[in-house]
């Protein structure tokens, strides 16, 4: 449970920079949170040969993976429980979960391959694939696979546009200071928000004692 409030707790700290570090250094984006943005920028800049596409894609593999194995640690440990703290209990939930168990035990290596490219999270695809038994070794070169096929997709996609997202993506760091406060104001909104809805939710009654 640590691991996993740390993987929360490392994307929020770094969320404030990257609109300074996209357009300048997208590289180190691309090492410590494996964001979008910056796989992006440098497909970018490859194409205008300010950058390496192998580095591109390379760089991109630690952010991409890092925090994968937890989730399917998690599932090994807690099995369907690891399910539901990542997805619910609401009835939607419990298709995912189903969809989920069902597919990792028959084609889990094609699940954790394609995970990024699936529409439910890719964290319960891991999860359900160490509760059905999926060796680590085997989940972390599925895993390998499936992280270089999404990072080719992305950095290609930069790639084809070219200079004009290297134009936005320096843009953006131009104006980071006004782009970073602006989304710290409005992380810490929302946990307003959300802490000032829970309070106003009726406690639950107790159930009465059964004699």
């Amino acid at each position: 449970m640590s691991l996993i409030a740390f993987t929360g707790a490392y994307g929020l700290l770094l969320l404030p920079l990257v609109p300074s570090l996209v357009g300048t250094h997208p590289v180190l984006l691309e090492l410590f949170r494996g964001s979008m943005t910056s796989m992006v920028t440098m497909g970018a800049k490859a194409r205008i040969g300010e950058a390496s596409l192998l580095v591109a894609v390379v760089a991109a593999i630690p952010g991409t993976m890092m925090f994968d194995w937890i989730y399917w640690w998690a599932g090994r440990r807690w099995g369907h429980r690891a399910l539901q703290l990542f997805v619910g209990t609401h009835p939607k939930a419990k298709r995912r979960m189903d969809w989920a168990e069902r597919v990792s035990r028959r084609w889990g290596w094609l699940a954790v391959a394609t995970a990024y490219l699936l529409p439910i999270p890719s964290v319960l695809v891991y999860a359900a694939v160490g509760w059905t038994g999926m060796r680590l070794r085997t989940f972390l070169l599925w895993d390998l696979v499936g992280a270089l096929m999404w990072i080719a997709l992305i950095v290609g996609l930069g790639y084809a546009i070219g200079r004009r997202a290297v134009d936005v993506a320096h843009g953006v760091s131009h104006y980071a200071l006004l782009i970073t406060v602006g989304l710290v104001v409005a992380i810490v909104a929302r946990q307003m928000w959300v802490a000032r809805r829970r309070a106003a939710e009726p406690a639950a009654e107790p159930e009465p004692d059964v004699l």
